[in-house]
């Protein structure tokens, strides 16, 4: 998926979606590797949402019997967005997808 074409693509389906405020792809650091957003508010929303991902995986992960059991999305809905975080939007290259939308837009 960390081809440039697919990466794009993928960008250009989800901002097509009603309601879609941005999208931000990060790095495994959280560090945005390609958004729609401003850059300021990508790397705000990046960051944020790395730490609460890797709290999220090691909740599942703690709670799983067996401890296979782990983080494929999450989702966080306020007043103003919902935020919808893929952890696993490339495992090769550790990548997260980050989607944020209007929530009156579902």
């Amino acid at each position: 998926m960390a081809d440039v074409a697919a990466v794009e693509e993928t960008v250009k389906r989800l901002s097509s979606h009603k309601g879609v405020v941005g999208i931000v792809i990060a790095n495994g650091d959280g560090v945005p590797i390609r958004t729609t957003l401003d850059q300021e508010l990508a790397v705000q929303y990046a960051a944020l949402v790395s730490q609460l991902a890797i709290k999220a995986r090691h909740m599942v992960r703690e709670l799983a019997e067996d401890g296979t059991d782990d983080l494929q999305f999450l989702r966080v809905r306020s007043k103003k967005h919902e935020i919808m975080v893929a952890p696993g939007f490339d495992r090769d290259h550790n990548y997260t997808l980050l989607v944020v939308q209007a929530p009156e837009a579902n």
